[in-house]
C-alpha cells in the first residue's frame, strides 16, 4: 500500500497522539499533542495537521503552516512544514519524504512557490535529511532553529 494522509478528527485523534519519535529525538520536535494544540490555538486556515498512514498503519504525523506572517509585521508571508515525526520503528522508510512531498504538493496547489522548515541544528537533529532533499538553508534562524527553504519547482 501507498502512504497517504488523513486529516485530524475525533476518530484518529487517540491514533495521532500515539505518534511518538526515537528517544533521544524528542528534544529536536514538538509531541503530537502540542501540535494539535497550537494548531487550535493560531486562527483556521493556518494549520494543517495531517496523520500519515501506509494502508491503516499510522507511521508519522506532520502539520504545515500555510500563509503566515513569518515576521509578525506584515512584510512576509511563508508556508511550510512546521512538525513532522515519523514513528520510532518506521524512520528511514521514506515516509518523511512522502511528508515534506505531500505539504510541497498543498503549498503548491495554494498557489505558493518555496516550502520553509526550521530544525534544531546538532549532530542529532534532522539537519542532513532536509538538505538531502533539497532544502538550502538561507541564514536564517528562528528561536535557537535553522531555517531551510526548498524552491518547490525543485520538490
Amino acid at each position: 500500500m501507498a502512504p497517504h494522509l488523513e486529516e485530524i478528527t475525533p476518530r484518529n485523534f487517540e491514533t495521532a497522539i500515539g505518534i511518538r519519535v526515537r528517544p533521544g529525538q524528542e528534544h529536536a520536535v514538538e509531541p503530537v499533542e502540542r501540535s494539535l494544540a497550537e494548531a487550535y490555538v493560531h486562527p483556521p486556515g493556518v494549520a494543517w495537521p495531517r496523520l500519515i498512514l501506509d494502508g491503516t498503519r499510522p507511521v508519522g504525523f506532520l502539520m504545515a503552516f500555510l500563509d503566515i506572517d513569518w515576521y509578525g509585521d506584515g512584510s512576509v508571508r511563508r508556508s511550510g512544514l512546521w512538525r513532522l515525526n515519523i514513528t520510532a520503528d518506521e524512520q528511514g522508510r521514506g515516509y518523511g519524504r512522502f511528508a515534506v512531498a505531500s505539504v510541497g504538493a498543498e503549498i503548491r496547489r495554494r498557489g505558493g512557490s518555496e516550502l520553509y522548515v526550521t530544525w534544531h541544528p546538532g549532530a542529532d537533529g534532522p539537519e542532513e535529511f532536509y538538505l538531502r532533499l533539497g532544502f538550502r538553508k538561507n541564514g536564517e534562524t528562528s528561536g535557537e532553529q535553522t531555517v531551510g527553504v526548498l524552491g518547490l519547482g525543485d520538490a
